[in-house]
């Protein structure tokens, strides 16, 4: 199951981050500008993409999905479960993209409380309606897999309801323009060469960690587990990176929709500092006492002093993947998010060339923990490096066609 559950991950982050960023840019740089009519119409070419990319996973899942996932080591019964939870996940493959759309849109008019809500929201239902129609419940019969996958979607509809709703009813701050809409090519391009680009990001990220898992599977399951409860806290804590750095999205958006970019530097340096110190300060304090982090999921001698091991030498580091997470969302306002993606390539190569270097060379379970570690403060440099020498100045007169009650906006 493990397979399928990376490819789920994928598609909500390529949905949410990725995309749904990119949506929130687009939007936050037009109401910058003043332009509501602008934000109204990308909001409903953005609807548009997410029914586009949903289709496509769908398509491609339902066509190529059980050779997928023989290819990431399905077999037998655990292949057949996964293979029913991803026909009914991905045959509604639309629904986490439009809520994750919506979601995009909402913050980038700088609502962050309602896309929150919803997404706890649909977390919650999920755990509710999918162990119930999973395991059975009183009359409700037991589905396995194909019911866990259906309470998703039925949550995932749940929030659309009300975000669409929300929207619809012009309580937000734009409202989609469908009713004769004209598609123009320039409203994709203004939200995909954010969006594709940052699809990249989330695609990397689990590639780094599926190669450097495939390095250290060869050490035994104690020192891969061990290792799997230290990822287990990166993730969390990358959720807390996230917090403040899709905050920051529609504020630099807006920003640089007024063409305020020394405000918008402002906005971004302060996210990113706020990120390092408060994933930092939770790395660090694991760091020195491990065991309140390796108590929750294991007593096994063996796999408890391999997670010491890990997190005492790379969540310390782990204030460096806060920072580069929050320098990836603040050039996504900017709307110059290749830097942080291509950053992101370069702990790709470092822990695969460092990561052959070290196998050839006899080297320890300590020895690949210290490369994890040295990777993320070179994602968390070079990220940083590329915010400080990319250009965030749009093009003269990108965004001056309107600026009404632009103070009020912006500030």
């Amino acid at each position: 199951m493990a397979g399928i559950l990376t490819i789920v991950i994928l598609t909500m982050t390529m949905s949410g981050g990725a995309m749904g960023g990119g949506v929130a840019s687009a939007v936050a740089r037009a109401l910058g500008a003043g332009d509501v009519d602008r934000a109204s119409a990308l909001a409903a070419h953005a609807l548009l993409i997410g029914i586009c990319f949903g289709l496509t996973f769908m398509l491609g899942m339902l066509i190529f999905g059980p050779a997928v996932l023989r290819l990431l080591g399905g077999r037998g019964n655990v292949l057949s479960n996964a293979t029913g939870y991803a026909q009914i996940f991905f045959g509604g493959a639309v629904l986490p993209w439009l809520m994750n759309t919506m979601a995009g849109i909402l913050r980038g008019t700088g609502n962050m409380k309602l896309p929150s809500l919803m997404i706890l929201n649909s977390a919650v239902c999920q755990i509710i309606l999918g162990g119930t129609l999973g395991l059975g419940l009183g009359p409700i019969p037991q589905f396995g897999m194909r019911g866990v996958a259906s309470g998703s979607l039925i949550a995932y509809l749940i929030s659309i309801a009300v975000m669409a709703w929300y929207l619809f009813s012009g309580r937000a701050r734009v409202i989609p323009t469908i009713r004769g809409l004209r598609v123009q090519r320039a409203m994709f391009a203004d939200i995909l060469k954010v969006g594709v680009v940052s699809c990249f990001s989330p695609l990397q990220s689990v590639l780094s960690i599926s190669i450097f898992t495939h390095m250290l599977a060869g050490f035994g399951t104690a020192v891969l587990a061990g290792y799997g409860i230290g990822a287990r806290l990166e993730f969390m804590l990358t959720s807390v990176a996230f917090a403040f750095g899709i905050a920051s999205v529609p504020m630099i958006g807006m920003a640089i929709g007024a063409e305020r970019i020394a405000r918008a530097r402002r906005i971004a340096w302060t996210a990113g500092f706020v990120s390092f110190v408060a994933v930092g300060a939770i790395g660090t304090l694991i760091a020195v006492f491990p065991d309140l982090w390796v108590n929750i999921f294991t007593g096994d001698p063996g796999v408890r002093a391999a997670s010491r091991q890990y997190l005492s030498t790379a969540a310390p580091m782990y204030a460096f993947i806060g920072l580069a997470m929050s320098m990836y969302f603040s050039s996504q306002g900017a709307a110059k998010v290749l830097g942080p993606v291509l950053a992101q390539s370069a702990r790709l190569a470092f822990i695969a060339l460092g990561g052959w270097w070290l196998s050839v060379h006899d080297a320890t379970p300590a020895n690949f923990f210290a490369l994890a570690a040295a990777s993320m403060a070179v994602l968390g440099l070079l990220s940083t490096s590329s915010v400080i020498l990319t250009r965030w100045e749009p093009k003269r007169g990108t965004y001056a066609q309107v600026r009404p009650a632009l103070s009020a906006i912006v500030d």
